[in-house]
Protein backbone atom coordinates (compact mmCIF):
# COMPACT_ATOMS: atom_id res chain seq x y z
CA UNK A 1 0.00 0.00 0.00
CA UNK A 2 1.43 3.16 -0.69
CA UNK A 3 0.95 6.45 1.48
CA UNK A 4 1.03 10.32 -0.22
CA UNK A 5 4.06 11.61 0.99
CA UNK A 6 4.32 15.30 0.14
CA UNK A 7 3.54 17.35 -3.14
CA UNK A 8 7.33 18.34 -4.34
CA UNK A 9 8.00 21.63 -6.34
CA UNK A 10 11.40 22.57 -8.28
CA UNK A 11 12.79 26.29 -7.54
CA UNK A 12 15.85 28.04 -8.82
CA UNK A 13 15.59 30.34 -4.96
CA UNK A 14 14.03 27.86 -2.07
CA UNK A 15 14.43 29.98 0.47
CA UNK A 16 12.24 32.49 -1.25
CA UNK A 17 9.61 30.33 -2.38
CA UNK A 18 9.27 28.59 0.75
CA UNK A 19 8.96 32.64 2.49
CA UNK A 20 5.95 32.67 -0.65
CA UNK A 21 4.02 29.89 0.77
CA UNK A 22 4.59 30.47 4.02
CA UNK A 23 4.11 34.74 4.15
CA UNK A 24 1.41 33.96 1.20
CA UNK A 25 -0.49 31.47 2.42
CA UNK A 26 0.44 30.64 5.92
CA UNK A 27 2.33 27.16 5.70
CA UNK A 28 4.27 26.09 8.33
CA UNK A 29 8.28 26.15 7.56
CA UNK A 30 9.57 22.46 9.08
CA UNK A 31 12.90 22.36 7.48
CA UNK A 32 14.46 25.40 5.30
CA UNK A 33 17.91 25.16 3.42
CA UNK A 34 19.36 26.74 0.37
CA UNK A 35 18.20 23.25 -1.43
CA UNK A 36 15.76 21.64 0.58
CA UNK A 37 12.76 23.25 2.41
CA UNK A 38 9.64 20.87 3.98
CA UNK A 39 6.60 23.57 4.67
CA UNK A 40 3.17 22.15 6.03
CA UNK A 41 -0.58 23.68 5.86
CA UNK A 42 -2.76 21.24 7.67
CA UNK A 43 -2.20 17.86 6.39
CA UNK A 44 -0.77 18.91 3.36
CA UNK A 45 3.31 18.94 2.84
CA UNK A 46 4.75 20.50 0.31
CA UNK A 47 8.29 20.19 -0.66
CA UNK A 48 10.22 22.28 -2.29
CA UNK A 49 14.34 21.42 -3.52
CA UNK A 50 16.94 23.18 -5.59
CA UNK A 51 17.29 23.17 -8.97
CA UNK A 52 20.43 24.94 -10.92
CA UNK A 53 18.76 24.32 -14.46
CA UNK A 54 16.69 26.28 -16.26
CA UNK A 55 15.42 23.15 -18.08
CA UNK A 56 14.28 21.87 -14.81
CA UNK A 57 11.91 23.95 -14.35
CA UNK A 58 9.29 24.21 -16.18
CA UNK A 59 8.05 27.28 -17.86
CA UNK A 60 4.02 28.03 -17.45
CA UNK A 61 1.75 25.55 -15.66
CA UNK A 62 4.31 22.64 -14.63
CA UNK A 63 2.27 22.08 -11.65
CA UNK A 64 -0.85 23.33 -9.89
CA UNK A 65 -1.74 23.93 -6.24
CA UNK A 66 -5.16 25.30 -5.46
CA UNK A 67 -6.07 26.10 -1.93
CA UNK A 68 -9.31 27.47 -0.89
CA UNK A 69 -9.15 31.15 0.47
CA UNK A 70 -11.20 33.42 3.18
CA UNK A 71 -10.14 36.13 1.28
CA UNK A 72 -9.05 36.07 -2.74
CA UNK A 73 -8.47 39.89 -3.33
CA UNK A 74 -6.40 40.29 -0.23
CA UNK A 75 -4.40 36.51 -0.68
CA UNK A 76 -4.31 38.07 -4.61
CA UNK A 77 -2.84 41.04 -3.45
CA UNK A 78 -0.56 39.72 -0.96
CA UNK A 79 0.81 37.19 -3.31
CA UNK A 80 1.94 39.39 -5.89
CA UNK A 81 3.85 41.65 -3.44
CA UNK A 82 5.97 38.30 -2.69
CA UNK A 83 6.41 38.39 -6.41
CA UNK A 84 3.84 35.87 -7.52
CA UNK A 85 1.72 37.29 -11.39
CA UNK A 86 -2.15 37.24 -11.63
CA UNK A 87 -2.96 34.86 -14.95
CA UNK A 88 -5.80 36.21 -16.56
CA UNK A 89 -8.46 37.97 -13.81
CA UNK A 90 -10.14 36.90 -10.45
CA UNK A 91 -13.77 35.30 -11.98
CA UNK A 92 -16.78 35.65 -10.46
CA UNK A 93 -18.58 32.23 -10.62
CA UNK A 94 -21.62 31.19 -9.40
CA UNK A 95 -20.26 28.74 -6.57
CA UNK A 96 -17.77 31.58 -5.54
CA UNK A 97 -14.56 33.90 -6.66
CA UNK A 98 -11.61 31.59 -8.91
CA UNK A 99 -8.24 33.13 -9.62
CA UNK A 100 -4.86 31.64 -10.80
CA UNK A 101 -1.51 33.18 -9.68
CA UNK A 102 1.96 32.15 -10.89
CA UNK A 103 4.50 31.86 -9.15
CA UNK A 104 8.08 30.83 -10.50
CA UNK A 105 7.20 28.52 -13.21
CA UNK A 106 4.16 27.00 -10.83
CA UNK A 107 0.63 27.37 -11.42
CA UNK A 108 -1.46 28.05 -8.06
CA UNK A 109 -5.29 27.89 -8.07
CA UNK A 110 -7.37 30.01 -5.48
CA UNK A 111 -10.81 29.73 -4.93
CA UNK A 112 -13.30 31.94 -2.29
CA UNK A 113 -16.11 29.77 -1.65
CA UNK A 114 -19.74 32.36 -2.33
Amino acid sequence: MAAFRWVMQLHKDVPKAAHFYSEGLDFSIKVCTLRWAELESGPLKLALMQSNSDHDVQKGYSSHLSFTVTDINSTVTKLMSLGAELDGSIKYEIHGKVAAVRMDGHMLGLYEPA
